[in-house]
């Protein structure tokens, strides 16, 4: 009877085993990773433990790198981590309570209608201060009031306008709200129960990080926000996102022009190999993958200096994830 159950136990362990991803999984990854001269980092963590890591070039895997958009999908858990603390009351509070003396005179009333789930979603129905008007954004002498008196192109909570101006009014929010500055804030509620390092990064002319953009994290501090999502919003027993906000983030409010992709609190959603995927995603390849059926999380960094590989580059990134996935060999 012994000797049967050992056997059973065996069997198992084996059968597990083969679900998960195998050697030559990984040196597919590996090689086709190495033909994108951009790529600096790539990292790949399944049920928690990292199984493969590679430097390629750039800062390395324990150093800070510029993530570039990538930032909105930690913003996005921040402002979860500050929902279970209780500085924001709920994704249907207003901005412009939040904003409180930073909402400037003159705006369209219709800011009020502004809530916290909006700007998380991209759906403020602002004009976007991104794209062509991402310059004239940062060159104005103040963020936060340039991008509410932008023009109501929608109703908030209609389509999708990609701005990292509605992510940076987040920022700002959580400023007001919590007395902190977005920084302390991170370091407090997500850096120290991950115990993950959060280095400074830029300010606008007010002094509030910027929300959205330029963040500076290292790919394994990446690998604990994607563990902290696969984990239900829980790090070691803890509970740092509130119960369902997960669930919440991953359910699609809008789709992305560029990629026709799903997009919910900060993360793009998406199927890679039939498995459903969510993914953050910065400019110059930089990106965070979450596949929770496989159990695995997935981070890329990337030279994030212009000229940009076009938007075709994240359908690449893509599609050598779906070959990790599928065990098959890319056709690229």
């Amino acid at each position: 009877m012994l000797a049967w159950l050992m056997s059973c136990h065996v069997l198992a362990e084996d059968g597990a085993a083969s679900t998960g991803l195998q050697p030559g999984d990984l040196d597919r990854l590996e090689a086709e990773a190495g033909e994108i001269s951009r790529l600096h980092a790539l990292v790949v963590a399944e049920d928690g433990d990292i199984i493969f890591e590679r430097a390629f070039g750039g800062p390395g895997l324990d150093q800070p790198a510029n993530i570039k958009s990538l930032s909105k999908t930690v913003l996005a858990a921040l402002v979860g981590a500050a929902i279970e603390q209780g500085i924001v009351a709920d994704v249907e509070q207003s901005i412009r309570e939040l904003l409180g003396p930073r909402v400037p005179e003159g705006v369209d009333p219709r800011v009020s209608d502004i809530t916290v789930g909006h700007l998380l979603s991209q759906q403020a129905g602002l004009e976007r201060t991104s794209g062509q008007n991402y310059g004239a954004w940062v060159a104005s002498p103040n963020w936060v009031e340039d991008a509410l008196h932008r023009p109501f192109v929608d109703l908030p909570g209609g389509q999708m306008l990609y701005s990292t101006g509605s992510s940076h009014l987040l920022s700002a929010a959580l400023t007001e709200a919590s007395g902190e500055s977005t920084l302390d804030l991170a370091r407090r509620l997500l850096g120290e129960p991950l115990d993950i390092t959060i280095p400074a990064w830029p300010r606008d002319p007010q002094g509030i990080y910027f929300g959205g953009n330029d963040m500076q994290l290292s790919p394994r501090a990446l690998v604990q926000i994607g563990e902290l999502y696969r984990n239900d919003g829980t790090s070691n027993g803890a509970r740092i996102l509130p119960e369902g906000w997960v669930e919440t983030s991953w359910e699609p409010r809008g789709i992305s022009r560029w990629t026709n992709d799903g997009y919910g609190y900060g993360w793009f959603i998406t199927t890679l190999a039939g498995e459903q995927a969510y993914y953050g995603r910065g400019f110059g390849g930089q990106a965070l993958y979450v596949i929770p059926g496989r159990k695995l999380t997935i981070v890329i960094t990337a030279d994030p200096m212009p000229p940009s590989p076009g938007g075709h580059f994240q359908h690449r990134l893509n599609r050598m994830v779906d070959t990790l996935l599928s065990g098959e060999t890319g056709d690229e």
